[in-house]
């Protein structure tokens, strides 16, 4: 039963049967197709020496469409490793603990079940669903951390900070002439999407719904059809436990084939000349109708089946699964029922949209990306080339500059104009009380030209205290003075020096011992100062009359 589902999926994935002899083309249903080959009759294989020796590159094969598949589902995977890699990187929390890409699924999760058809999920509330497994990880850690770890995982997803919210990954893909093509791969996993009675809602991609399943880009009726088949043998074998991942995997695939179809309808919405509403749009939904009608024959079968299965053990651990799977099962069938009345409806909502748009204005040009489609193009431009894009811009931008006078005959009208008398403005003028501005600081110039003279130590190394005693002489504010510019050439800032292009600082190091008792009541340790040379290459150099030091 499971390889026959896997054949199914495999050749469905292509949107036609794959026959097991064609060894022309290449498909990740290569394992299927071999399967398949057993029941098949015995053909006639090419010669080994004629296969192409890598794949894509054989003379009818133009690409490798399932290893390009395979590296946009790899891709799509990628914004979740890198949280874990990043994580050492927040300034704000210790995340080590925390295992981001398990958070970044389960919000994906909570994201997925809220949506429905017309709306999505809050932020507030996909914080809210998500916090007691962020807790989980890290019991010890604070509500408001907890908190701010599933925003930050939230943001990441919704990809915040970039302009169009996309990941962009590159790929290489075999050419039809056998050159390697490197090409962008642009995806979203969360969407911001307005809602249709105001706010703003979350809503899952389905490279988003992709990850959740583990699965590539497939075809969704396809693999709902195969999930069932799958879900319904498990049942019978009494696999309720794998039946539930299953079901989960069901349920997932149903929001997915939701959402292919509320993006045609959203289409329709914004412009019916965007959808092929002649033949296109009546065949999908009447394939679509019948899909569903199908889904509900056999989830009511999968419902009955489960209610046997649950009446018939006394297991409560298989009791409790049966229950879950109903849970989730009629979940399905809801998110089907109100799918179908959408359908339903899609001709009606058709014909308002076209009655609608016929009768409505000329569309408006949608506003310029100034920073994709202006500053960005501009920044890869030489000063020459983006000067007249630039100046075309702005000079349509800017409107035009309305004269003065716009003919003759007001130009001299305005100077025969009287002139207009000012107003006679005959209150007193106030005159403010300014005054003078007191001199509160410290230290004098003549302070600051003495220090400079005792800290002019070129060649020569003195003794803090010997300095704070001769200051001493002068008054009581020039030692106070001498030590705070001692304290400050403990770490004399270089790169303030070389911009004044001072060539001399003075330095100072620390002997170990205390002052030789308190100098103008000044305590502390006592130092050894001189004079360096400030060189080119940022070192200090420090001559005395004993030795040179770097």
């Amino acid at each position: 039963m499971d390889e026959v589902g896997e054949d199914a999926r495999a050749s469905s994935h292509e949107g036609r049967q794959q026959t097991p002899h064609k060894q022309t083309e290449h498909s990740e249903g290569a394992d299927s197709d071999q399967t398949l080959s057993m029941f098949a009759d015995p053909q006639p294989q090419p010669a080994f020496a004629h296969e192409p020796l890598i794949r894509g590159l054989g003379p009818s094969a133009s690409a490798d469409l399932g290893l390009t598949r395979r590296l946009k589902a790899l891709a799509c995977t990628a914004p979740l490793h890198e949280m874990d890699v990043h994580k050492s990187r927040l300034d704000w929390v210790e995340a080590t603990v925390y295992q981001m890409a398990e958070i970044a699924i389960h919000t994906i999760d909570q994201i997925t079940l809220a949506m429905d058809f017309d709306t999505g999920a809050k932020h507030d509330e996909v914080v809210e669903r998500v916090l007691p497994f962020v807790a989980a990880q890290a019991r010890e850690r604070s509500s408001a951390e907890h908190r701010r770890v599933a925003r930050w995982v939230l943001e990441k997803l919704i990809n915040v900070g970039i302009v169009d919210r996309g990941f962009h990954r590159v790929y290489g893909e075999i050419g039809p002439d056998g050159s390697y093509q490197r090409k962008m791969f642009t995806f979203h996993l969360l969407r911001e999407v307005p809602g249709a009675r105001g706010g703003i809602f979350l809503r899952a991609t389905d490279e988003a719904i992709n990850v959740l399943v583990g699965a590539l880009d497939t075809d969704v009726e396809s693999a709902q059809i195969a999930a069932e088949v799958k879900l319904a043998n498990l049942i019978d074998r009494g696999l309720l436990a794998d039946a539930r991942l299953e079901a989960e995997q069901h349920r997932y695939r149903t929001v997915q084939y939701g959402e292919k179809l509320r993006h045609r309808l959203e289409a329709t919405r914004r412009d019916v000349r965007l959808v092929d509403w002649d033949e296109e749009m009546p065949a999908l939904l009447d394939t679509a109708l019948g899909h569903i009608e199908q889904r509900f024959e056999v989830e009511h079968s999968i419902l009955s089946n489960i209610a046997q299965t649950r009446d018939k053990t006394d297991d409560p651990v298989q009791k409790r699964r049966a229950a879950e799977l109903v849970e989730i099962m009629r979940d399905c069938l809801s998110r089907h029922t109100q799918l179908q009345n959408r359908l339903q409806s899609a001709r009606g909502m058709f014909r308002a949209e076209q009655d609608r748009q016929q009768f409505a204005g000329p569309p408006q040009r949608s506003a310029m990306n100034l920073h994709r489609q202006l500053l960005v193009p501009a920044l890869g431009l030489s000063v020459a080339q983006a000067a007249a894009p630039v100046a075309a811009f702005f000079s349509s931008a800017s409107g035009v500059g309305v004269p003065d006078a716009l003919s003759l005959p007001l130009l001299v009208s305005t100077l025969l104009r009287p002139p207009v008398d000012a107003p006679d403005d005959s209150r007193p003028v106030v005159v403010p009380d300014l005054a003078a501005r007191v001199d509160d600081s410290r230290f004098t110039d003549e302070h600051w030209r003495r220090s400079d003279e005792l800290l002019n130590l070129t060649g020569r190394v003195r003794s803090l205290t010997s300095l704070l005693a001769e200051a001493a002489d002068f008054d009581d504010d020039l030692p106070v003075l001498l030590a705070l510019r001692a304290l400050y050439a403990l770490a004399p800032a270089l790169t303030n020096a070389r911009q004044r292009r001072d060539s001399l600082v003075v330095v100072a190091v620390p002997t170990g011992a205390g002052l030789a008792g308190p100098v103008a009541r000044i305590e502390g340790d006592e130092l050894l100062l001189t004079t360096a040379v400030l060189t080119e290459s940022d070192d200090i150099v420090v001559e005395s009359a004993h030795e040179e030091i770097r």
